[in-house]
């Protein structure tokens, strides 16, 4: 009965078969990677390379996942933190002003980034406006330097203005970051800069798929006093009296660097927590991704299967009518 129906399926497939010989659709074992021509000239990727591909694809989906669920457990450690620093610089907002427009001869961007990447466009966008705040406040009279925080920020301004860089500071987040390892930092930096207007870059979080790229301006002493004196806007500083042995210079001095050393607490986690965030969004995009790039592997892989076990049929049946005629 077994013969007689595969008798019965070779008349049936015998207009498909080939007048020439058929070569068996088998990859070899010294080249597994190339394609073998099958019957009527066609062609057949090996299952052992699909079987490869998509092994490498599931590893990587793990990777990925792993990586989503750590970026939410740091996000979730430093999203408390970056809530309760905002109410330091806040004050001093109101207090001294925030002019991003002050015209100064001396301005230091600081640019904060990442250590790492895989976090989408956020260094990108980071280094982006640096550039742009360097070429806005660039001129015959003026001077404009760099300071960075983070590798991705140094690999990419180093490129194109390596002249223009003061200070580079990197892996800043090996440490849990807290407000004293901050105010170190801000000293070292105003130990090491000349400036009339600091410009701190950094990405304001919002959540986890939404965070806007902000500029925090913290200007000298002699600048916030002249800006007083000449009618500028600067909070309300003008309507506290100052008492003690203190100048005012001497106190304009002490809160400038007070409140840069707050700004810039808050603004390394404001930055952390954007970066956790965007961390998060890429490697659930990636494993998505991958999921999609298995599913086509997997349907890829059945219809090889299929093809490699129909022309096997095909040989079969051939060689019974053959020997049958």
């Amino acid at each position: 009965m077994a013969m007689a129906a595969l008798r019965r399926e070779g008349r049936r497939f015998a207009p498909l078969i080939s007048p020439r010989p058929i070569t068996a659709v088998r990859s070899s074992p010294l080249y597994p990677t190339l394609e073998d021509e099958g019957p009527l000239g066609l062609r057949h990727i090996s299952t052992q390379v699909v079987r490869n591909r998509m092994k490498s694809v599931k590893n990587i989906q793990k990777i990925t996942k792993a990586m989503k669920m750590v970026a939410a457990s740091k996000l979730r450690a430093i999203q408390t933190k970056t809530e309760n620093s905002r109410g330091l610089w806040q004050p001093f907002t109101a207090l001294l002003g925030d002019l991003p427009s002050a015209d100064v001869k001396k301005n230091v961007v600081v640019t904060i980034s990442s250590d790492k990447g895989l976090c989408g466009g956020i260094n990108s966008t980071s280094v982006k406006i640096s550039k742009g705040l360097h070429k806005l406040n660039s001129g015959p009279e003026k001077e404009t330097k760099y300071v960075i925080l983070g590798e991705k920020a140094k690999a990419q301004l180093v490129r194109d203005s390596k002249k223009d860089i003061e200070l580079i500071i990197t892996e800043l987040q090996k440490n849990p970051l807290n407000y004293t390892q901050v105010s170190v930092l801000a000293d070292e930096i105003l130990k090491n800069v000349e400036y009339d207007a600091l410009r701190i870059v950094f990405n304001k979080f919002q959540s986890v798929v939404s965070f806007v790229p902000t500029v925090s301006t913290v200007l000298s002493p002699e600048v916030i006093e002249r800006e007083a004196e000449s009618g500028g806007k600067l909070g309300d500083l003008d309507s506290y009296e100052v008492e003690g042995g203190e100048t005012k210079g001497e106190i304009l001095q002490n809160l400038a660097e007070f409140q840069f050393s707050c700004t810039m607490f808050n603004a390394v986690l404001e930055n952390a927590c954007s970066e956790q965030g965007a961390r998060m969004s890429a490697m659930d995009s990636s494993s998505r991704n991958a999921g999609d790039m298995l599913d086509r592997l997997t349907l890829t892989y059945n219809r090889t299967r299929q093809a490699s076990i129909t022309t096997e049929l095909i040989e079969i049946i051939s060689g019974a009518s053959a020997l049958e005629g």
